[in-house]
């Protein structure tokens, strides 16, 4: 396999922890704090969600799932690169006993 067959994973996978984790940050600076979020900040009602009352449960939800998926594709971006760092070397990475 040539360098550039093995290579192309690590960067689809890279792309997909950085896309995840704009639309992570993103969905984190709409919801509504102690503080009132970032619509208290831009004149919005400090008090309210600018999505509707029961919004802020549905944030919460999906703000969970999405952070468990960002990491479990941070865990395979991890294996992968592991992988093919092992396949240009030709040998298995150890590491020293002490």
């Amino acid at each position: 396999m040539t360098l550039l067959a093995i290579g192309w994973y690590s960067h689809v996978l890279n792309a997909i922890v950085l896309i995840l984790g704009g639309i992570l940050m993103l969905i984190v600076l709409i919801q509504r704090g102690k503080g009132g979020g970032l619509a208290g900040a831009f004149g919005g009602a400090g008090g309210s969600s600018p999505f509707g009352s029961r919004a802020a449960d549905q944030f919460v939800k999906v703000t969970l799932w999405l952070a468990g998926v960002w990491v479990l594709v941070i865990m395979i971006h991890v294996k992968v690169v592991k992988y093919d760092t092992k396949e240009q070397s030709g040998t298995s990475i150890t590491t020293p006993n002490n």
